[in-house]
């Protein structure tokens, strides 16, 4: 028989059972998972931008470039010329060789300008990390009143510099800053999970609830790329403060705060560039290192679970087995929002639409971190060795 019609025709009612019924309830919760971050995104959008070009004609800035470099032969060669070529500052450029076993020595060796000096690093102090030892010995052989930490993969565009020193000058209450550079991808692995960088940064962080850049709590950074001023980063005691740290980018400007300094974020997709993995087994290693000082913790992780996993990964498996009209509006807030951040930040278009499983593989290198870390395993990066502890 035909379904029956409802009173003055129509199309027919079909019976909601009560299966179908819970799998509506949770593709509504999976909605409002999936609004949160589209919503907080939007808001946080309109107060990122990039630092603002330098007025032609003014005072050149001066500015100390460290660069931290262990086994970079692939890397410092362009890295160090692409600071030489920055316009309109007053520079100089040190490179600390943090006892490299590749070429990277003789290729520092083979640059012939004034304004490059280069240290060598001695044995690593215990209860150091290598890269915020070699931090720390730059910072204090540093003589400008700016100082630009930039890892050796990343490549400055000639204004980058200029742009650094006048978001300082225009914010002029504002400690330390960073920016997250463009992240060039090119295998799977890195288009799927590098560009989550920015979905936490703009979806699950209130920036209108950090406009005075004081509490700890929303710190954040990219330890690809900071500037600081000389004066605050010796009161606060420099990487020192940091010393076991593996995750500069959320500690640095934690420790910072914690000494009542401003801190700020601002866009550098258009003044920076990086490569931050080469492919899947470096991307795990560099991912897993630094997990347990931000979301894999034992508090932290099962929260950051039910926010990614419900919010994106939960939409998707209910479009495949049980569709609903709020499953699929929030698998479609989901691609919006990537998409969204791609355009914005010039990310993998490819990696966006795969969105679902890049989440997933997210909170997969989580947990791993995470068990890791409880069984007392060490991460390993450059060669060394850290405790999980």
């Amino acid at each position: 028989m035909p379904p029956a019609l409802p009173a003055g025709g129509g199309s027919p009612l079909p019976a909601v059972s009560s299966g179908s019924g819970t799998a509506f309830a949770i593709g509504w919760a999976s909605l409002l998972l999936a609004a949160l971050p589209l919503g907080m995104a939007l808001l946080n959008l309109s107060t990122l931008r990039p630092p603002p070009r330098a007025e032609p004609g003014g005072r050149r800035p001066r500015l100390s470039v460290l660069i931290p470099a262990r086994d970079e032969e692939n890397n410092i060669g362009d890295a160090v010329r692409c600071v030489l070529n920055s316009s309109d500052v007053e520079l100089e450029l040190l490179v600390l060789d943090d006892g490299s076993t590749d070429r990277t020595p003789d290729i520092l060796a083979s640059i012939e300008d004034d304004r490059l000096r280069v240290l060598r690093g001695g044995p690593l102090p215990r209860g150091w990390s290598g890269k915020q030892h070699a931090c720390s010995v730059l910072g204090e052989r540093a003589r400008h009143p700016l100082l630009v930490f930039v890892d050796a993969d990343v490549r400055l565009e000639p204004d980058a510099l200029s742009r650094l020193a006048a978001f300082m000058e225009r914010h002029p209450a504002v400690a330390l800053a960073s920016g997250f550079p463009h992240q060039v991808t090119r295998s799977w692995s890195e288009r799927l999970l590098l560009p989550l960088i920015h979905l936490l940064l703009m979806g699950y962080r209130p920036a209108i609830l950090d406009r005075d850049g004081l509490d700890p709590a929303f710190a954040a950074g990219c330890g690809q790329l900071f500037v600081a001023r000389r004066g605050a980063y010796r009161a606060v005691g420099g990487h020192a403060a940091i010393r076991r740290s593996l995750h500069d980018g959320l500690t640095l400007p934690r420790a910072f705060r914690k000494r009542g300094f401003r801190t700020a974020l601002f866009d550098a997709t258009p003044m920076a560039r990086v490569r931050m993995y080469e492919g899947a087994a470096p991307l795990w290693e560099g991912l897993t290192k630094n997990a347990t000082e931000g979301m894999a913790t034992p508090r932290a992780l099962p929260v950051w679970t039910v926010l990614l996993g419900g919010g994106h990964v939960l939409p998707f498996l209910l479009c495949v087995l049980a569709p609903s009209a709020p499953a699929r509006a929030a698998l479609a807030m989901n691609l919006g929002l990537r998409m969204l951040l791609a355009g914005r930040f010039r990310q993998s278009l490819r990696g966006a639409v795969l969105h679902p499983f890049g989440v997933a593989g997210l909170l997969g290198v989580q947990w791993a971190a995470l068990w890791r870390a409880r069984r007392g395993r060490p991460s390993t990066w450059r060669g060394r060795r850290y405790s999980a502890a």
